[in-house]
């Protein structure tokens, strides 16, 4: 990434204390933008804010839960408060689950929900008039989850694939303020160790290390973001195997499935 291409620019990335958020607000102070953090957990999230302030010193981090409307506001407030502009907002923040429908307590679905749904709604809403201001970039991570319902992921599934919804009346609802919105499906990633996903009883429950072929890592993410930003695309969709289910899934929707029936067992692999 070219060195101050995001020079003067402001970006809030949600969920950034550890993961995708952290490389991604990585890169951003890299290309020169100024960068507010946000997390819950105040110890990552300081950790975060140094390694940033290592990249660029440009950085604030605001510890709060945005899928809290109040919560999501102080976000947006600290922002403006701080650097007087929002050029850029990434919804990146998000929760994960595992285990089948009948299997689900129903407070899983409500957490998720509220997790990867309403934890982008919320500071987008207040962040809109900003933007319009500068005619920035919003941007909503989803996953290729996202695309096509999955075994043993269907709340995950439903509340990535609000995100579209979201994204497409948005971008029409904007069409004349200037206002770039992006759409990033993200692949199968590596993660930190400790990194967690909701079990079916509603439980938290650590997910073994991602390693090996076909994984991809999170600085590669934070790239294809940045690229999003920059060339004002809609939809960045990741990995070859991604982008070949989002080309199958929109034409041949039923050959997807039997390929899934077929290889249910690695999804229930995924389960443990």
């Amino acid at each position: 990434m070219r060195a101050g291409v995001l020079e003067g620019r402001v970006a809030v990335i949600t969920g950034s204390s550890r993961g995708i958020g952290r490389a991604i607000a990585l890169e951003l102070a890299a290309a020169g933008a100024s960068v507010v953090l946000n997390g819950r957990d105040s110890g990552r999230l300081e950790e975060s804010r140094q390694a940033v302030a290592g990249v660029n010193g440009k950085v604030i981090a605001v510890c709060c839960n945005v899928s809290v409307p109040e919560e999501a506001q102080k976000l947006i407030d600290e922002t403006i408060n701080h650097f007087g502009r929002i050029d850029i907002l990434v919804n990146n923040v998000g929760l994960s689950m595992r285990g089948r429908l009948a299997d689900l307590n129903p407070e899983v679905f409500r957490t998720i929900c509220e997790s990867n749904l309403l934890a982008a709604v919320n500071p987008t809403v207040p962040a809109i008039k900003y933007l319009r201001e500068t005619r920035g970039s919003l941007v909503f991570i989803s996953s290729l989850a996202g695309i096509r319902g999955l075994p043993g992921l269907s709340a995950y599934c439903s509340a990535k694939m609000s995100l579209r919804a979201i994204a497409e009346s948005v971008r029409i609802e904007e069409r004349e303020s200037g206002i770039h919105v992006g759409l990033v499906y993200v692949g199968y990633t590596e993660n930190e160790p400790g990194k967690e996903t909701l079990g079916a009883d509603g439980t938290m429950r650590r997910l073994r290390p991602r390693t090996g072929r076909g994984v991809q890592t999170m600085r590669s993410v934070a790239v294809a973001v940045i690229k999003n930003i920059l060339r004002r695309r809609f939809i960045t969709v990741l990995t070859p195997v991604g982008r070949l289910n989002y080309f199958m899934q929109a034409r041949f929707p039923m050959l997807v499935e039997r390929i899934i029936i077929r290889n249910i067992a690695r999804f229930d692999e995924q389960m443990d």
